[in-house]
């Protein structure tokens, strides 16, 4: 296996990540099955707070192994503090992780539940300087993640990033993305679990505050069979169509997860 060709078919999935890159197989790996009969309500988790810049959108991607938003982070223009952070995280990218049908692909279980999908919001923590910095401190990133159930009534949030689907078909093809608020993403209510984890995908780095949010958005069976229509090959390659890009639960050891909810 190639240090660069991880992925998540059987020769070079999940299951084997740790031989290129051991701390797959760290203590606080992401991500977790949540059961609530094992969570901390803490009443000391404020809420969180999201200002984002819809002028700092950039570009959405296909690297053959999700889609991508990316945004500009060169400075505090869209940013999330409040609930477990101390200070504020900038807003880097938003990516997804979904299935090959609507009864799987979120990467977070909540009590036995596989959501459709799971969207991932990224933010890192100025205060190490740079997004690499801040991949080596327990504090560095911050994640919000949402679920994708499927449902009769699509909210039209998730419609716009599925538009320009067709201009990233393939691996390696990128589209402007402009002037997106992100922030219309977020569900209603603003409960969500936190506990310290992973990138759920190689290297494994352990520096994210996970913010799980408990409200999933909704989406149609259509919308998510577009996501589905993505090839993890490029151009001039057979389709070879992007599904199931989710890593399976990790084991807790010992973590606790604490809610903002009771």
């Amino acid at each position: 296996m190639a240090h660069s060709v991880w992925g998540y078919d059987s020769d070079n999935g999940p299951e084997r990540w740790h031989e290129n890159y051991p701390m797959a197989k760290g203590d606080n790996q992401s991500p977790i099955e949540i059961n609530s009969k094992d969570v901390r309500y803490d009443s000391c988790l404020s809420p969180w707070h999201a200002s984002y810049d819809p002028g700092a959108a950039k570009t959405i991607l296909n690297n053959g192994r999700t889609c991508r938003v990316v945004f500009d982070d060169t400075f505090d223009r869209s940013v999330l503090r409040g609930g477990p952070l101390l200070g504020a995280y900038r807003l880097r990218q938003l990516h997804l992780h979904w299935g090959s049908s609507d009864d799987h692909g979120s990467e977070h279980v909540i009590d036995g539940v596989k959501y459709a999908a799971e969207l991932h919001m990224v933010h890192w923590n100025p205060k190490h300087g740079n997004f690499a910095g801040a991949l080596k401190q327990s504090d560095g990133v911050a994640v919000v993640g949402i679920f994708l159930k499927v449902g009769k009534t699509p909210k039209p949030e998730m419609k716009r990033i599925l538009e320009e689907i067709d201009n990233i078909k393939t691996k390696g093809k990128e589209a402007p993305f402009q002037h997106f608020d992100p922030s219309i993403l977020f569900p209603k209510s603003r409960d969500y679990w936190t506990y310290h984890g992973s990138f759920t995908t190689p290297p494994c780095e352990e520096c994210i505050t996970w913010i799980l949010l408990r409200e999933p958005i909704e989406v149609s069976s259509d919308q998510m069979a577009r996501l589905r229509s993505l090839s993890k090959n490029g151009e001039n390659e057979p389709v070879n169509p992007l599904v199931d890009n989710w890593r399976p639960p990790q084991p807790v050891k010992g973590r606790i997860v604490r809610a903002s909810f009771k």
